[in-house]
């Protein structure tokens, strides 16, 4: 079963909300966009996470859970999540959206975030399409996850989403920034009848990330931090990546992205602002695979649901892991299936090299 005959046969091919923006909401964000690096905001967790002494951070992504409460199908999910936390020992765990998509949705949040609280680790959470079609606004799980032990989720107040906010990761002495990860919120669905399916990130975000990058690097001495960025709905750029014969796919490619029909222009400003290496996304439940397009990695984690979804991706369900390195400007990645599989392993942007120049 592909997308859309799953989406037909679930109903949820309907849109159920979208996000808009006033004129009052856009100045509140532009306002929020000039005070965020220096508000309680972003300082709550600017020093939450540091390189280990051996100079290296790891991540892992886990996206598309959609865990349903009571659901058996669920129970594999917890198996690989488990499997993937004990042999990956991440510093940060990403959760990339459609994480609950049963109710009640609460039950489902504190049986899939226990796996990482009740081991120590820092987790954020970015959005998808699905989460606020149970019984819980996107606000109200915000609220719902904030008290969690190590929770890193953050918002900003008054700008399009929820789910938007800034993680530094500090070098191995604490001293200062070492690494950048920006979150956003990729919204739901079109709020424009003339443009069918998803939403795309709004202006007033693409503002309040180049706001944020552009402080970070004179910070930094004019020189751009190594960052990456994580979000669920993947961007139209995705699409022109995969139908370049001459661009290099690594991974798994058995869906067209399902990326909003507007380009709102994120990726051209992550082009100018010169400091995330590669976007990572979800949504795409059969799709894993990482593309370098004009200098940055278009990338999709591993799909970690079950059959609460459709799913037919070869090998079953996993994770996708981040090996960062301290002063280095690139990243190691590969994804980690049942049983101590691991494919798709590359060292970034080196295994790239000459994919699209």
């Amino acid at each position: 079963m592909n997308r859309k005959e799953f989406l037909l046969a679930s109903g949820s091919l309907i849109p159920m909300s979208f996000l808009g923006t006033s004129k009052a909401d856009a100045a509140e964000a532009k306002k929020a966009a000039v005070s965020y690096m220096d508000s309680p905001a972003y300082q709550e967790h600017a020093n939450a996470l540091r390189f280990r002494a051996d100079k290296k951070f790891k991540i892992v992504q886990f996206t598309d859970i959609h865990w349903v409460p009571g659901n058996p199908h669920s129970q594999v999910s917890f198996e690989r999540m488990n499997e993937v936390l004990d042999a990956e020992k991440p510093d940060l765990v990403v959760y990339s959206g459609d994480i609950v998509t049963g109710r009640p949705a609460a039950e489902g949040y504190k049986s899939v975030l226990e796996l990482v609280t009740s081991r120590g680790i820092p987790f954020a959470v970015t959005f998808g399409n699905h989460d606020d079609e149970q019984d819980l606004t996107r606000r109200e799980i915000y609220d719902l996850i904030k008290d969690e032990p190590g929770n890193l989720t953050g918002t900003v107040e008054g700008l399009t989403g929820v789910t938007n906010y800034v993680l530094p990761i500090k070098s191995s002495d604490g001293k200062k920034d070492a690494f950048i990860l920006y979150i956003f919120d990729s919204l739901t669905y079109s709020p424009d009848k003339a443009v069918e399916g998803y939403d795309w990130i709004k202006h007033d975000q693409i503002e309040w990330y180049r706001d944020c990058s552009a402080k970070l690097t004179a910070a930094n001495g004019g020189k751009p931090y190594p960052a990456l960025s994580f979000f669920h709905i993947p961007l139209p750029e995705y699409n022109q990546a995969a139908a370049d014969e001459d661009c290099l796919l690594i991974g798994i490619r058995k869906e067209e992205a399902c990326a909003p029909r507007v380009n709102s222009g994120l990726f051209t400003a992550m082009l100018e602002a010169k400091d995330v290496m590669g976007v990572f996304v979800g949504h795409d439940h059969v799709n894993d695979y990482v593309a370098r397009w004009k200098g940055i990695a278009l990338g999709y984690g591993r799909f970690t649901g079950s059959k609460t979804t459709y799913w037919d991706v070869p090998w079953g369900n996993g994770a996708r892991v981040f090996e960062l390195t301290e002063g280095e400007r690139s990243f190691k990645s590969w994804i980690r299936l049942a049983k101590g599989r691991v494919i798709a392993e590359f060292q970034y942007p080196e295994d790239f090299k000459n994919a699209d120049d």
